[in-house]
């Protein structure tokens, strides 16, 4: 049997959010050969804004980078037609807004980390590095931007 993400977010009872429109002069996707490089995408909740350390604690944070993790999959949804045409997360870059002393920003993005690898199964399993912020467009606790390889030849 091969594994299906369509399924697994069904059996998951995730319903994804619509794909977020670009907030400047950039484009949701790219597509390079086999990789597709995701740009980076805040909670999108416009009301989810401040620093973990501060405003937010590390388990508010994770449930952030898992809402962040939610719209990577819609962007991919929304370019591929479809998340079966993963064959793997490979990558995973974010940015936690944090007060200088707040040392949990691995803990925090493991929200995402976490989703990816239910979605995925053991495709979801990525690199990644999490940098710390003073501070991301609008105020936004995470930002994370994300590289799949892809299937280039089936298609939605």
């Amino acid at each position: 049997m091969t594994w299906s993400a369509e399924a697994r977010l069904t059996e998951l009872g995730i319903t994804l959010p619509g794909a977020s429109a670009p907030q400047a002069a950039y484009t949701n996707c790219v597509q390079v050969g086999a990789l597709l490089f995701v740009a980076g995408k805040g909670p999108g909740d416009p009301q989810a804004v401040g620093k973990l350390g501060r405003e937010l604690t590390t388990v508010q944070g994770a449930g952030l980078a898992r809402a962040v993790g939610l719209g990577v999959l819609a962007a991919v949804r929304g370019f591929l037609g479809s998340l079966d045409r993963v064959e793997r997360v490979v990558r995973v870059q974010a940015f936690v807004n944090a007060t200088e002393d707040f040392t949990e920003h691995h803990l925090a993005v493991d929200g995402l980390s976490e989703l990816f690898v239910d979605v995925f199964g053991d495709s979801g399993i990525h690199t990644r590095s999490v940098l710390g912020a003073v501070s991301l467009r609008g105020g936004l606790p995470i930002i994370a931007e994300c590289l799949f390889e892809v299937d280039e030849h089936r298609s939605a």
